[in-house]
């Protein structure tokens, strides 16, 4: 249940509810999870206390699922978004430089809540259609209150639209770095996706090089320019316009995506919060 001190949440009206559960926005590939794991404090903590070495996908999933709810949940989003936040009270530790990490600082839970924010941004300009100035500054002022939700200090969360593009900047020119944790999530790119639990190894290594192909295509093309030379992520020109080519054929589809069925169009959780609003996609 929502209390007094609970921001409102955000609903079917926002362009993030349009848009974060929205398929397509899973063609941005893990840009967010690597550009995450690229700021030193958060890359360590994920080192030191996560699974994430052993069970990557399934690390990945458990941790999409709260964030989509947070967005999604409505009344009972600034609740969800308390449980995601105390989910990290005993993530801290030391750096390699000596000095002390802890995920609830308030610099490193918002980089984590920006890269989300940039992957919604990414993946809708690149899949689905150019966007104003006036609908990302509304999604920017939406993304505000979506922080709020998690009960943690807004201090590092930019003014504006405008502060928040030159936040990003500096993050990515000045602050990331290639993380251990950030090339091991990306290792899949040179070595191949690891085969499933009960796939058979010969099956695997028929079926594997088209799905590597594409899991290479929509990670390193889904990355910024300089992230990928910082991971020494392999691109080449005819990469590049490969991956344009793909972006371009899937907005192509865009008129005729909302035909097709709600269940190919959204992730659960945003289906979920539209037959809860009756405000059926």
């Amino acid at each position: 249940m929502t209390s007094k001190a609970d921001p409102a949440p955000l609903g079917p009206t926002s362009l993030t509810w349009r848009y974060f559960g929205d398929t397509r926005m899973l063609l941005v590939g893990p840009r967010a999870a690597v550009l995450q794991n690229m700021l030193p404090a958060l890359g360590q903590g994920v080192l030191d206390h996560s699974v994430f070495f052993k069970e990557t996908f399934a690390r990945l999933r458990r941790s999409a699922g709260p964030i989509l709810d947070t967005v999604y949940g409505g009344a009972d989003a600034a609740a969800t978004g308390r449980k995601v936040r105390d989910y990290h009270h005993g993530i801290k530790g030391t750096l390699p430089d000596g000095s002390r990490y802890h995920a609830l600082d308030p610099e490193t839970y918002y980089w984590a809540h920006a890269t989300f924010l940039d992957h919604m941004l990414y993946g809708i300009e690149t899949f689905v259609r150019p966007l104003s100035e006036a609908e990302k500054r509304r999604i920017y002022e939406e993304s505000r209150t979506w922080f709020r939700m998690y009960g943690v200090s807004d201090r590092a969360m930019p003014e504006d639209w405008e502060a928040f593009q030159a936040y990003w900047k500096r993050m990515l020119e000045e602050v990331v770095v290639p993380h251990r944790t950030a090339r091991y999530g990306v290792g899949y790119v040179t070595k191949g996706l690891p085969a499933p639990p009960r796939v058979p190894k010969a099956v695997w290594r028929r079926v594997s090089p088209p799905l590597n192909a594409v899991a290479r295509l929509l990670t390193v093309g889904g990355m910024p320019p300089r992230q990928r030379e910082l991971l020494e992520l392999p691109w080449s020109e005819a990469d590049e316009r490969r991956y344009r080519r793909f972006a371009a054929a899937v907005r192509g589809l865009g008129r005729a995506w909302p035909l097709l069925p709600e269940a190919v169009r959204y992730l659960p959780q945003a289906r979920r919060a539209f037959v809860r609003e009756s405000r059926p996609r």
